[in-house]
């Protein structure tokens, strides 16, 4: 069983040729992907000494000025410098030899006529697996690779293949795995989409004493449930599509479920918890439902109460899973948040307004270093050796720049989805008020 994916590296190729023309103990700004990458795939530790290291349609030596050369050749060199890729197996189920056979043929088949190709097998971990590192563009005809739906089937259709022939086993009915940001997050505990929707279907398994209380209690807390069929499903509203329990956890079967409904509901049903933020300082309720606040700083530390991060040492989480899977982001507005604070930006129109100021700074710094790029192809080696210093220092510049732009255009985001989000509460929590309400009505009237 083989598993593969595939994704781009981006870079300066002006910077990549200085670099290998004039080589330096540090990385140029720019090419650090594709560095990172060329140097870890050759790695003599995870290739036993470079053992398990083949090119295809160049020379290990030479391989990544003669990347460069066909670049040049052909004037490709910008955007996509190369393409990264990995085929990892099962456990056991094959030798480091038998697994770099397989990878080299997989490389030969699915790039071998116009590509060139790395191929690395990798010991260091408990599954082995095949790197592959190629050229963007072609050495035939100067073409860019196009990594379209229709070649990402034929990558992994290739793999199975030649698993079969080797006699390993197959993966017939795969499920789409989650991205790797998320993946890594997943591993760690923190609170991704999955992991808020497995903690709140395990509430309501242990609360609930029959499959209708399961469901009311997801609703209660916001999901949207479809348990009919034999694959049970949930989703919340801001998701286009429904998430099998079974995919959560494979043993969350219609049987199993009903077989282990109310493990903790010693005294009838549990009622779903849904809280908010005590404490909350008059000045910060700036959230109305419906209407979108311009007050982005207040905003901002309204959401990080509603989260609990705020007060500091508070020990309140929310419950809600709308605002759950938020704290999975926890470093990145908390980023946000000191910007905010550091320039002073209380409104979106002083958000608009210095983001104005920071994209012309940009265009700059962009105009001096392209000028300083055309002085460094006709000075002199010498002259080189100085201009190269200053494009350094403006690309530092520039690399700074485009943080700040980025957290201003992070801000005018989130600021949305904080509204959103709590917007999906309120809705919510109103729903629920109203049926109360009626329920309370109809006791009465009886």
């Amino acid at each position: 069983m083989a598993t593969t994916s595939l994704w781009h590296i981006k870079g300066d190729l002006g910077d990549l040729i200085a670099y290998v023309e004039n080589p330096e103990k540090t990385i140029p700004k720019g090419t650090e992907d594709f560095f990172n990458v060329f140097s870890y795939i050759q790695n003599p530790q995870k290739t036993a000494d470079g053992s398990f290291v083949t090119t295809i349609n160049c020379l290990k030596q030479t391989a990544l000025r003669q990347m460069i050369l066909t670049k040049q050749r052909y004037g490709k060199e910008d955007k996509y410098i190369a393409w990264h890729g990995y085929q990892s197996f099962k456990p056991g189920e094959v030798t480091p030899e038998r697994c770099h056979e397989i990878g080299v043929k997989l490389a030969q088949d699915m790039w071998g006529d116009r590509f060139q190709v790395i191929v690395t097998t990798h010991l260091d971990k408990g599954h082995l697996h095949n790197h592959f590192c190629f050229n963007s563009v072609s050495f035939r005809d100067g073409k860019k690779y196009n990594y379209s739906k229709a070649e990402q089937q034929r990558l992994r259709d290739t793999s199975d293949r030649l698993c079969r022939e080797y006699g390993l086993s197959v993966i017939e009915h795969g499920r789409k795995a989650p991205s790797r940001p998320v993946w890594l997050d997943e591993q760690s505990g923190k609170p991704t989409r999955y992991n808020v929707y497995r903690a709140d279907v395990r509430e309501a398994v242990n609360g609930s004493r029959t499959v209708e209380m399961m469901e009311k209690y997801l609703r209660r807390k916001g999901y949207l449930t479809d348990f009919t069929g034999k694959h049970w499903k949930i989703r919340l509203p801001q998701y286009q599509h429904f998430t099998r329990l079974d995919t959560l956890d494979e043993r969350w079967t219609p049987e199993n479920i009903r077989r282990s409904l109310g493990a903790r509901a010693s005294f009838g049903n549990k009622r779903p918890t849904v809280n908010f933020a005590p404490e909350l300082p008059e000045e910060l309720r700036v959230y109305v439902p419906f209407q979108p606040t311009g007050h982005v700083y207040r905003l901002f530390l309204y959401w990080e109460y509603q989260l609990g991060i705020l007060p500091k040492g508070t020990d309140y989480k929310p419950t809600s899973p709308f605002m759950k899977e938020e704290l999975r982001k926890l470093d990145t507005i908390t980023a946000q948040v000191d910007y905010l604070a550091k320039n002073r930006i209380e409104t979106l129109d002083d958000l608009l307004s210095a983001r104005e100021t920071i994209q012309s700074e940009l265009d700059t710094l962009i105009d001096q270093r392209t000028k300083l790029q055309n002085k460094i192809r006709r000075a002199s080696p010498a002259e080189k050796e100085r201009l190269r210093g200053e494009k350094q220092a403006i690309t530092a510049q520039i690399s700074a720049c485009r943080k700040k732009l980025k957290l201003n255009t992070g801000v005018e985001e989130r600021s949305a989805k904080i509204q959103d989000t709590m917007d999906m509460v309120y809705t919510n929590e109103e729903q629920h008020r109203q049926i109360g309400q009626e329920r309370t009505r109809g006791a009465r009237s009886r």
